[in-house]
């Protein structure tokens, strides 16, 4: 079932929240291996002349020149790499680089989104990196898993990579028409604890917060309160990333059937009006996998570029914030204090002269055993 092949890397996965959705970050010494085949022309004949000057160990560099007649040299045995004058119609086996499009697989392949297109990012270290709201269709974590990575080699195959099979592409499944990635972790806990109505944010932070924004107007909308100081709502940074799209959605915190919820008083009725959230806590059932969710929506309604952008800025934004509002614990948290101790001590020597009590029953018979 699982064949060798040519243009190939295997390696363990690890997570990377700065990724986007659609990209992986491949490792140096794979980028060094992987080629790819690209023919001389005049607009790139400069660029492919630099490459094989590099040569096969400085990246981005060639590891290969096919001639037109079909004779391919070897850039591992050229001695003086200048010596060799590029025209034409020649094809070099480039290095990997930035925003080439690559396959990425995780077996058991089992659905279509087992397989996806990704755009590399070629960084240091030894793991493939990728986005966790990518982990959901490949059924991927970080305990050890290894994925494979393919780079396609000829024109339509990177043309079928790129218009087919990338992820975004992919969002919504054609096997149960709902989307199959959605936000999860630490992004998804903080978006609901962004959009809580109680949530303010202050000048400093609220500027910061901004500059993570990628399309950013350069308008700083107005603030929720004014007096005594200038105070955000969270829902407010959230509609400066959402997609102009209209949706009315329920919350996990939708009360029962039978429950008023006058004046949506749980904020648990999600509004959203031409991209601004105007009431309610984006949690799992908005931008998660469920059918007609925030990224449900956005894909059918905006097209997939758009939810990419989204589900990266979501990641991006929400991190950066729960980072700021959050706290941290260490092992001095775990140690109790003398009272706790002297709890503890006294509930456990109950506990030993209570069983005592039943052994000392038990030998004199007074005390059934069970």
């Amino acid at each position: 079932m699982g064949k060798r092949v040519n243009f190939s890397a295997r390696t363990v996965i690890t997570a990377d929240p700065n990724l986007g959705i659609d990209q992986v970050r491949v490792p140096r010494s794979v980028a060094l291996n992987l080629t790819v085949p690209e023919k001389v022309t005049p607009f790139n004949e400069a660029l492919m002349q630099q490459l094989a000057e590099n040569g096969p160990t400085i990246h981005p560099g060639a590891k290969h020149i096919i001639r037109d007649d079909g004779t391919r040299i070897d850039l591992r045995y050229v001695k003086h790499k200048n010596d060799v004058i590029l025209k034409p119609g020649w094809v070099v086996e480039r290095h990997l680089r930035d925003d080439d499009v690559v396959l990425f697989n995780r077996q058991p392949s089992l659905h279509k989104m087992s397989i996806m297109g990704h755009r590399a990012k070629v960084l240091d270290w030894s793991t493939f990196r990728l986005n966790l709201s990518c982990t959901s269709p490949y059924n991927a974590d970080f305990d050890g898993d290894e994925m494979n990575l393919h780079v396609p080699q000829s024109l339509p195959a990177r043309a079928e990579a790129e218009l087919m099979m990338l992820s975004p592409r992919v969002i919504v499944s054609g096997q149960s028409n709902r989307p199959v990635m959605g936000i999860v972790q630490d992004s998804l806990l903080a978006s609901q604890r962004m959009t809580k109505r109680d949530v303010f944010i202050e000048k400093d932070l609220m500027y910061n917060l901004l500059m993570w924004v990628v399309d950013w107007d350069g308008i700083i909308p107005a603030p929720a309160i004014l007096k005594p100081k200038p105070l955000w709502t969270g829902k407010q940074v959230f509609s400066l990333i959402c997609p102009k799209v209209n949706l009315v959605n329920k919350g996990n915190t939708h009360p029962k059937e039978g429950v008023p919820n006058t004046l949506n008083v749980f904020d648990s009725q999600v509004v959203i009006r031409k991209g601004e959230l105007l009431a309610g806590i984006v949690d799992k059932k908005t931008i998660g996998t469920g059918m007609g969710g925030l990224i449900h929506t956005s894909w059918l309604d905006v097209g997939h570029d758009e939810t990419r952008r989204f589900m990266n800025q979501i990641q991006q934004v929400t991190n950066y914030w729960v980072l700021q509002s959050s706290f941290s614990i260490g092992v001095t948290d775990t140690v109790a204090d003398s009272e706790t101790m002297l709890e503890i001590e006294k509930t456990i020597n109950k506990a030993k002269s209570q069983v005592m009590e039943l052994v000392r029953q038990g030998q004199k018979g007074s005390t059934r055993c069970m």
